[in-house]
């Protein structure tokens, strides 16, 4: 998997606990949604 990568994103995410959004599970967002949300978890 690439750095960077929706998929990359979505596996950093579940490593940190994180599977859901608002009820839906984070497979279904775009790759820069899940991006602002892994540099929210990082602070």
């Amino acid at each position: 998997m690439h750095v960077g990568s929706k998929g990359w994103y979505v596996e950093q995410l579940k490593q940190k606990g994180v599977r859901h959004i608002e009820g839906r599970k984070i497979e279904k967002y775009k790759a820069h949604v899940l991006a602002n949300l892994l540099e929210e978890k990082e602070q």
